[in-house]
């Protein structure tokens, strides 16, 4: 089970906090011994740019857009 969770600074070390949701699905009790693995969030466009295949130059793709933007909100 993936849960996005934000660190928090606690005396000198940093920790988590698991959310209630999660403590009742998997019924996790206090001093229980649980297993975290732990990936950093990267960037989702990074992670995203290059994984999709265009018909066309995705350049050109940008300039269409533009040009239909101009037209339509830009002035």
């Amino acid at each position: 089970m993936a849960v996005e969770i934000k660190t928090k600074k606690w005396g000198n070390s940093i920790g988590i906090i698991i959310p209630n949701e999660t403590i009742e699905k998997l019924n996790i009790k206090p001093n229980e011994n649980v297993i975290v693995e732990i990936h950093k969030k990267g960037n989702v466009l990074k992670e995203l740019w290059g994984a999709f295949k265009f018909k066309k130059d995705p350049h050109k793709l940008i300039k269409e857009v533009r040009k239909e933007f101009e037209g339509k909100w830009l002035r």
